[in-house]
């Protein structure tokens, strides 16, 4: 199991990290400063040190500073993000911006851990073992596309527009349900493109607050706007020879599509506060889980900018529908992740088991059937992976509001006598906390306390309560 450092001086995000990190398999420990983890803990031990880069004494780089073999992930404000930009410069691995996305901070988490696993490996010349060529590897390496796996006919076509279209400087709009595979489609877009050399730049488009949105993408002229004390190349420029991949781009707000659309038609873009255009040349990847079209219709994205972006498509399709696929992602899940964290032991799925996966709907698709398996492998007693331990059964039950384009979640309302504290635990599920702190807080704090208090943006606030079906009620008074 990977040991991880919470380094944050705000307990109730660190206290909630902790719970995020845990729930997803990972052995978790804390402090509230530099000087409390290098007191308390040999930071030698920990597979990863996740800081915040403003602490009491010491920053967070000062981890930087002490040569550990440990990746460091910086966790910053918006404010901050030049910061953090020197922060990375200076050898940390990557950057979350607070109030930051559970499924980017988590994805940030697994891609840093595989890399320094690899690392690792690489540097102490472990042989691999003679017999990893299961069928899983043998398409992957076959396909050529590092992390995408299948040989469904769905997947099939996907591999043969990824060849034909990336060597073309064609937008593509990549559609798919959450944790179909979304970016890895676009980076293997980028690695077989002319663009190769480039940089990458992804973006999620849900996780900045609409106010900052414009000025992250595309930068903004000092004085533009209160605390803008410095000029600041944005996300699009940083892409510049390059590709630039905007994730739930369904997200824009009205503002940031009028920029984008003047990207896509004209080759340039200005910044906030700034009266002078300049070029720049990348390659647009765009990605949705939503329905574009209907959005245009009804007016809530622009129509000019949909065709825009609808020159190319791809559409991923959702694991329940991939076939055999399922199997064969989980038998390599087992060995990759058998491998990583208990030393490539023997261990199987018994039949009952794979029953279990053949069964269960997957409504967080590939990312769902992963942290699955790694949970699997963590609880069980021996080398037999059952049923029972899968823990499907129950995450199998349908939902009364699941949709073809978004994540079924549970939605069981708790008594609004049980304070946080006993949900937290009694181990409920972070949408059951969330819905529970929601109920009892909405009436007293503003949707930015909220928000803040549960460590998430304001859009993804709105986006939960929709999905949970929660109205927004107007605060009575704000709390502080």
């Amino acid at each position: 199991m990977n040991e991880i450092l919470i380094v944050e001086d705000e307990e109730i995000i660190r206290s909630s990290l902790r719970r995020l990190l845990e729930k997803n398999g990972y052995s978790v420990n804390e402090s509230g400063s530099v000087q409390e983890a290098t007191d308390q803990f040999d930071l030698s031990t920990f597979d990863l040190i996740i800081t915040d880069l403003r602490l009491p004494g010491k920053e967070g780089t000062h981890f930087l500073s002490l040569e550990l073999d440990t990746p460091v992930l910086v966790m910053t404000s918006y404010a901050s993000l030049k910061s953090a930009v020197t922060s990375m410069k200076l050898g940390a691995v990557d950057y979350i911006a607070k109030p930051f996305d559970h499924n980017e901070l988590l994805e940030s988490v697994r891609t840093t851990l595989e890399k320094s696993a690899s690392s690792k490996k690489s540097e102490a010349a472990v042989a691999q073992p003679e017999d990893t060529s299961s069928l899983a590897e043998q398409l992957e390496t076959n396909n050529g596309f590092a992390g995408i796996i299948g040989q469904c006919d769905a997947m099939q076509e996907i591999y043969r527009r990824i060849e034909k279209v990336a060597a073309t400087d064609t937008t593509v709009l990549i559609l798919g349900e959450s944790g179909t595979g979304k970016e890895l489609v676009a980076k293997a877009l980028h690695d077989r493109s002319n663009r190769k050399k480039g940089p990458l730049i992804s973006v999620n488009c849900a996780a900045i607050p609409e106010t900052l949105i414009e000025s992250e993408l595309f930068g903004h002229e000092k004085g533009a706007f209160t605390g803008a004390n410095t000029n600041r190349k944005g996300l699009v420029e940083a892409a510049n020879g390059g590709t630039l991949f905007l994730d739930e781009i369904g997200e824009l707000p009205a503002e940031a599509q009028a920029r984008l659309l003047r990207l896509l038609q004209e080759k340039e873009i200005r910044k906030v506060g700034s009266v002078l255009s300049q070029t720049i040349d990348v390659r647009l990847v765009a990605a949705t889980h939503r329905n574009l079209k209907q959005l245009a219709q009804e007016g809530s994205f622009r129509d000019d900018l949909y065709y825009r972006l609808h020159v190319l498509e791809m559409g991923l399709p959702p694991l329940r529908e991939r076939e055999n696929d399922i199997l064969i992602l989980a038998e390599y899940f087992l060995k990759k992740l058998n491998a990583k964290k208990f030393g490539d032991q023997p261990i199987k799925f018994t039949t009952d088991a794979i029953e279990a996966i053949r069964s269960h709907n997957w409504p967080g698709n590939v990312r769902e059937l992963e942290n699955t398996i790694e949970r699997a492998l963590i609880l069980c007693d021996d080398q037999l992976i059952d049923a029972k331990t899968m823990g499907l059964n129950q995450a199998s039950k349908p939902t009364s509001k699941a949709t073809p384009t978004s994540n079924s979640q549970n939605t069981t309302t708790i008594a609004e006598s049980t304070p946080p504290e006993k949900a937290i635990s009694e181990e409920l599920s972070l949408e059951d906390y969330f819905q529970r702190f929601v109920l009892e807080n909405q009436d007293q704090m503003t949707e930015t306390e909220i928000a803040q208090k549960l460590g998430i943006s304001r859009k993804c606030l709105w986006e939960r309560r929709q999905r949970l079906g929660i109205p927004r009620k107007k605060a009575s008074k704000s709390v502080s």
